[in-house]
Parts: structure tokens; C-alpha cells; sequence
């Protein structure tokens, strides 16, 4: 049952860091709207929960040794964690501008993958930096491609 609710966990805090800042920095990019930005973190927090949410429970019962109560933990984990994780972007939207909001959210999305990346990577007896380094440039190469997409949608349909 532990190893469902971590499953759950570390999926959905990394899913909703990864997709919220991806999201987030290519709306800022392509509309420098706020407004766009909250919705489109409203609808990461609503939609893409249920979806990771799904998807995470479909996987679980493919798997011949999980028990329903593990299905169920692994999913409710996933949603609760993915949903409260895109909805803290929302406070450095609702108190900086934008621009500052975006680079907020970064750093905080950028410790939050760190700190959950040393506690996985000490879980796993890994090398903690190796771990961690790895995530955080993955991370970094997902906010890059959805900065130039925002800005090419920009500048191609505008």
C-alpha cells in the first residue's frame, strides 16, 4: 500500500510541476495574459489531474499483483498531489506581475522537483546529485521548448 501512495505521490507532484510550468511559461510567452495563465492553470489543476489521475489507476490495474486498495490509493494520491501541486502556482499570479509571477514559479517548482528528487534518490540508495541534476534539466529543457512554442504561436498567429 506505501509503495501505491508513493507512486501516486511522486507522480503527482512531478506531474504537476512539469506540466504547470511548461503550461504556464508557454501561455506567458505566447499571450503575456494573466488571465490566460489562471485558466490555464485552473484547467491543468482540474482536467489533467483526473486525467494523470486515470491514467495512473488504468496502469495500476494492468499490473496482476495490485490490489483494488492499492489501484484506489495510487489514484486518489495522484489527483490530491497534482491537484494541490498546480494550484500553488496560482498564488504568484494573484500577487506579483506576471513576468515575476512566471520566474516565481519556476524556482519554486524547480525546488520542489529537487527536494522530491533527493528524497527519492536516498529511497533508491542513488547518487542524490546524479538524481537530481538529471530531473531538474529535464525540467528546464520543458520550460525552454514551451517558451519558444508561446513565442512562435505569438508571432505566427497574431
Amino acid at each position: 500500500m506505501k509503495e501505491a501512495i508513493n507512486a501516486g505521490l511522486n507522480f503527482g507532484l512531478t506531474s504537476g510541476v512539469i506540466t504547470t510550468l511548461g503550461l504556464m511559461v508557454g501561455l506567458h510567452s505566447g499571450t503575456n495574459s494573466t488571465l490566460a495563465v489562471i485558466g490555464g492553470v485552473l484547467t491543468i489543476a482540474i482536467a489533467d489531474s483526473l486525467s494523470d489521475a486515470l491514467g495512473i489507476h488504468i496502469a495500476k490495474e494492468g499490473e496482476k499483483d495490485s490490489s483494488e486498495q492499492e489501484i484506489w490509493a495510487a489514484t486518489i494520491m495522484t489527483f490530491i498531489a497534482k491537484f494541490v501541486m498546480a494550484m500553488t502556482f496560482i498564488v504568484p499570479v494573484l500577487i506579483l506581475d506576471l513576468t515575476m509571477a512566471v520566474i516565481a514559479s519556476i524556482i519554486w517548482g524547480m525546488l520542489v522537483l529537487a527536494i522530491l528528487s533527493y528524497f527519492v534518490a536516498r529511497q533508491n540508495g542513488d547518487n542524490a546529485l546524479y538524481v537530481i541534476v538529471e530531473h531538474l534539466v529535464i525540467a528546464l529543457i520543458v520550460i525552454a521548448a514551451t517558451h519558444y512554442v508561446g513565442i512562435w504561436v505569438s508571432t505566427t498567429f497574431q
